[in-house]
């Protein structure tokens, strides 16, 4: 998405997250709000966090912290907001969020529960977080850099796609009495 400087162009993007936020009816972490809005109309992650800001800044979105993650909800200013101006959004995209959300709402409330996301520190650097969340409690976290903009898709990609499978490794080498086999070997010479 080229981010136009055209008003109703703006102006039609921001609306677009405030129908997501409205036809999700509930939190959502920024992960998956953002897959969304791209599966929809292709944003970017930069365009994405600066009309989601404004939305925040105008008060038709709130975020608050749960879990040390960051959830988005629409305010009823936002319903309102949304309430009036929703003919502005062309309905071949309320139709892509309606359909989206119909057909994928179990993915996504799934997909609540294994997130991951980077977030970048300048070009070249990236810090990645990966969550495992069971009834709104974080049951594992790990945060981790990456180099490149590639790795840390990588990062993302594999950790959402093998999380149930990289997850119980994970816990078992941190649960693992590394010591205790280091002195059984030195016992047995």
């Amino acid at each position: 998405m080229k981010l136009a400087t055209d008003n109703s162009t703006l102006a039609e993007n921001k609306l677009l997250v405030l129908y997501i936020l409205n036809k999700v009816g509930k939190p959502i972490s920024q992960s998956a709000l953002l897959e969304l809005v791209d599966s929809i109309i292709g944003m970017n992650y930069f365009y994405f966090q600066q009309f989601l800001l404004d939305l925040i800044e105008n008060k038709y979105v709130i975020s608050y912290e749960k879990n040390k993650e960051t959830l988005y909800m629409i305010t009823p200013e936002g319903k309102r907001a949304i309430e009036l101006t929703s003919d502005m959004i062309p309905g071949i995209l309320t139709f892509k969020v309606d359909q989206s959300l119909k057909s994928n709402l179990v993915d996504i409330e799934d997909k609540l529960s294994i997130t991951s996301d980077f977030i970048p520190i300048d070009d070249n650097h990236f810090t990645v977080k990966c969550k495992v969340i069971e009834d709104n409690n974080i049951m594992f976290e790990v945060q981790t850099f990456a180099g490149s903009k590639e790795q840390a898709k990588n990062i993302v990609d594999n950790w959402n796609s093998n999380a149930t499978e990289i997850y119980p490794k994970i816990l078992e080498i941190l649960t693992k009495k590394i010591d205790n086999e280091k002195n059984e070997k030195k016992d047995a010479k």
